[in-house]
């Protein structure tokens, strides 16, 4: 009785530790362990026991879980543990506001066969030529924003 009982709280430790370090080792060494603890009951103590074994197993496993993911961040240690910050940039902004490029003539700065460079009010943007090859310093009008992309078409 002494291993069983010993089996299911090394399961409940190594799914507690499973939070605090990721990767899912110790996670399914506790849920091993916790089997065969549930194994041992069914064995030793026949199928009525080894059942009541496993639904208790299952509620210890809930309780845990939702201690350390409801509980514990609520306390002065656990606020150290987990992030609670939203990540709020983007990864790059948009090249421009499509109000105020759509439509718009600009000059490519280089080849673009068929994407390149233009330049648009002094500034330099990626661009993609839906006319085909555009040499460097063509009249290009700006058609729609794909991505991080303006589309041009020659004028």
């Amino acid at each position: 009785m002494i291993l069983i009982i010993t089996l299911f709280v090394i399961g409940l430790v190594f799914l507690s530790f499973e939070l605090i370090t990721p990767g899912g080792v110790l996670g399914i060494i506790g849920v091993v362990a916790m089997l065969t603890g549930c194994v041992l009951v069914w064995v030793d103590y026949g199928a009525t026991a080894g059942l009541i074994a496993i639904l208790a197993a299952f509620i210890l496993a809930g309780i845990t879980l939702y201690s350390e993911l409801k509980l514990l961040p609520k306390t002065r240690f656990g606020r150290r543990m987990f992030n609670e910050s939203a990540v709020t940039g983007a990864s790059q902004p948009p090249p421009a506001d499509p109000a105020d490029v759509l439509g718009r003539d600009c000059e490519a700065l280089t080849i673009l066969a068929p994407t390149g460079y233009v330049l648009l009010d002094g500034k330099r943007y990626e661009a993609r030529s839906l006319s085909g090859l555009v040499d460097k310093g063509e009249r290009l009008r700006i058609t729609s924003l794909d991505n991080f992309t303006l589309q041009v078409v020659k004028t």
